[in-house]
């Protein structure tokens, strides 16, 4: 397998993009992180919330929920806005579901008790894995949220059992590549979004052959090298927290 890739800008095929995790970047949210990914950037923001939907009401539970938009001019054209249209694109629906279950996964929701924390994830700029940077960032705000929390003597212990990132993941011939940007993207054969969480398991596996079908010896390499790069992406999260 080759190493480097002139579309890669010098990274090699196993190598993450650039990655920053800027904290507290906007002043009012319980937890606020812009993340980047190259040059895709997303606004992480969890807002701590004293209500929970109606199916916990009463139970003594929290909840944790995810919101996902796209600025207009995040991509090379400008996008109309979706409040403008009166509905979400199903992409939008899609990516705010799983962002809020990756969440959930690591959360006690007895700890957090009846509250919800609400993570709203805004793309300033898109060049690939903004579901995946997306993840990443919140994990980090919504970490921040319930250190607040503990603060603030709302709980006694981090309802957020460990921390959670994603990556994307792809095969072009014969050739495994991490952290695809949107022109990998879209000449990949087969790519994949990939989340998992700080002690090594997983908790979606997003797959698609665009092309040639894969084998399940291609699918076990693909996995392999997206759990590298989520460990490579938890390591980064936990110095961004100091943790």
């Amino acid at each position: 397998m080759n190493n480097t890739h002139p579309a890669r800008e010098g990274r090699g095929l196993s190598a993450l993009r650039a990655i920053a995790i800027e904290r507290h970047f906007t002043h009012h949210a319980e937890g606020s992180v812009l993340v980047a990914f190259g040059h895709t950037r997303v606004l992480c923001t969890a807002s701590v919330e004293e209500r929970v939907p109606p199916h916990k009401r009463g139970s003594g539970q929290g909840w944790v929920t995810a919101e996902y938009g796209m600025l207009p001019r995040a991509t090379h054209t400008r996008g109309e806005r979706e409040a403008k249209r009166g509905k979400q694109q199903g992409r939008t629906e899609e990516i705010q579901r799983l962002i809020g279950r990756s969440l959930r996964a690591v959360f006690d929701f007895s700890a957090l008790g009846e509250r919800q924390i609400t993570l709203d994830c805004d793309v300033l700029q898109a060049d690939g894995g903004t579901r995946t940077a997306a993840i990443t960032g919140a994990a980090v705000a919504a970490w921040d949220a319930c250190q607040w929390l503990i603060a603030q003597g709302r709980v006694q212990h981090n309802p957020m059992r460990q921390l959670v990132a994603a990556v994307s993941v792809g095969l072009l011939g014969d050739d495994y590549r991490l952290d695809l940007d949107y022109a990998e993207d879209s000449q990949c054969d087969t790519d994949m979004n990939v989340v998992g969480t700080a002690d090594g398991a997983l908790i979606e596996v997003q797959g698609t052959a665009e092309g040639t079908p894969f084998t399940r010896q291609q699918l076990d390499g693909m996995i392999d090298l997206a759990q590298r790069g989520i460990a490579e992406l938890v390591a980064l999260q936990r110095q961004a927290l100091e943790i």
